[in-house]
């Protein structure tokens, strides 16, 4: 794709998601803590739906998949399953260290590790568990079009324009 084509693609990918990052929520083995976390993220006090965000029922309706918890080897096929659902431009947040590196049950025998030996993520947001605050910073980052679809992973710089 040349470089004119891949500039107004990648501006048509924010305006459609500028609109309304749909969020599709997937736990892929972790102790909860995270998940309490994005919750949070997602009352009132933090407030997502300012930015047109709302939780989906269905992978197929999502632009965004966030993602708690380190991959195990029984869950690995299903996220890989749900991330293929997911219509273009997708976004993936791996919500805390669990996730984005495996975290404590990195090594053990039935954690492949972080989100991105499955999938490629977009934003890695680090915490036992992280803030609400930084997943909240997360989504208005993909919100403003700061991230580009193919996102620099978890343990490269973030991605943001």
């Amino acid at each position: 794709m040349a470089d004119g084509q891949r500039s107004e693609h990648e501006s048509f990918d924010r305006r459609l998601v500028r609109k309304s990052p749909w969020i599709f929520h997937f736990n892929s083995g972790g102790c909860n803590g995270c998940d309490i976390e994005f919750v949070a993220a997602l009352t009132p006090l933090y407030d997502v739906e300012r930015l047109g965000a709302k939780l989906v029922a269905s992978p197929k309706h999502a632009d965004v998949l966030v993602v708690t918890g380190p991959v195990t080897l029984q869950v690995a096929k299903s996220l890989k399953l749900i991330y293929d659902q997911m219509p273009e431009p997708k976004y993936v947040i791996a919500i805390g260290t669990c996730a984005c590196s495996g975290g404590i049950f990195s090594g053990g025998y039935t954690v492949l590790g972080g989100v991105e030996k499955v999938i490629p993520v977009t934003i890695c947001v680090p915490g036992c568990p992280p803030n609400p605050k930084e997943i909240f910073r997360a989504l208005e980052a993909i919100y403003k079009g700061e991230i580009k679809v193919a996102g620099g992973g978890c343990g490269e710089e973030q991605n943001r324009g």
